[in-house]
């Protein structure tokens, strides 16, 4: 069962924030700017697509747990909630890349 106490969302929103601020002091400095060294966008793409398939077979595990009466309420909708916020942000990066790509070939040459 995923904890969704205030406590466990504070901590984790304090975890996150440590992260970021550390991911950006590690860098190359050229001249006087400071150049972030991370992982690729494919990297990040590709995590990123890592991730909502795990969304979506971990709702399928709960969803088969519920047939079953393994899993209670809360986890059922907490999985079913996390996997269609996924799935629409997939739909929504997938029709921005669309429109990119549309706009693209739209361009004079």
């Amino acid at each position: 069962m995923v904890e969704t106490s205030p406590i466990s969302a504070l901590q984790a929103y304090t975890k996150a924030i440590d992260q970021a601020a550390n991911s950006k002091s590690t860098g190359t400095v050229v001249g006087s700017d400071e150049v972030t060294t991370g992982p690729s966008f494919a990297e990040l793409v590709q995590e990123a697509g890592k991730e909502a398939v795990s969304d979506g077979l971990n709702s399928e595990k709960v969803s088969l747990q519920s047939l079953t009466g393994e899993a209670g309420l809360v986890d059922i909708v907490t999985a079913i909630s996390s996997a269609e916020v996924t799935l629409e942000t997939v739909v929504s990066v997938r029709d921005r890349v669309i429109q990119a790509y549309q706009d693209i070939i739209k361009m004079p040459i």
